[in-house]
């Protein structure tokens, strides 16, 4: 089973596959900005939204595809304010629970600074949750931490949870 990583573009079926996704995250309690239970069509809104932003240049959304299953994607956001050039933000990590484990995330994270550096781009940003988020694998990817801040978000079935920051030179 091969897997292939590319540029998400704007298809019903991307848009559609991209929902199903969020949707399954946000409910085994991914925290990714959305509260459970998450409506399909406003997670389809949201993909829409960010392809289309995608489309203006303001980020790249990738996906990893097994068997015409969309079952991993991240995006990388490029637009910055304009004294922040240099710098882009990791966003929308996320799995299918059924394809996790398999490294998907690694070869998206790795596609993802590929496409950063040829962008200019020389350092990355992003956030996870303290509880449940992926730390760990952005540790292994050579991230480093710079700290804890308590309270952060609401999980996806209540209560509160930190996110920790972290940042990535790229060379």
């Amino acid at each position: 089973m091969a897997i292939q990583i590319r540029v998400l573009e704007s298809t019903p079926d991307t848009i559609g596959q991209l929902a199903d996704l969020l949707v399954e995250v946000v409910a085994h309690g991914g925290s990714v900005s959305f509260m459970h239970p998450l409506a399909p069509a406003a997670a389809a809104a949201f993909w829409s939204a960010s392809l289309l932003a995608a489309g203006r240049g303001e980020r790249v959304l990738l996906g990893a595809w097994e068997e015409g299953v969309l079952a991993a994607t991240v995006t990388l956001l490029l637009e910055c304010p304009p004294n922040q050039p240099h710098r882009a933000e990791i966003a929308k990590m996320m799995t299918r629970l059924s394809h996790r484990g398999r490294g998907l995330a690694s070869a998206l994270m790795q596609e993802a600074e590929r496409l950063a550096r040829a962008r200019g781009k020389s350092l990355l940003v992003l956030d996870t949750a303290s509880e449940g988020g992926a730390a760990a694998l952005y540790e292994r990817l050579g991230f480093t931490l710079t700290g804890l801040i308590p309270d952060y978000a609401l999980k996806p079935h209540g209560g509160l949870t930190g996110t920790l920051i972290y940042w990535k030179r790229l060379s």
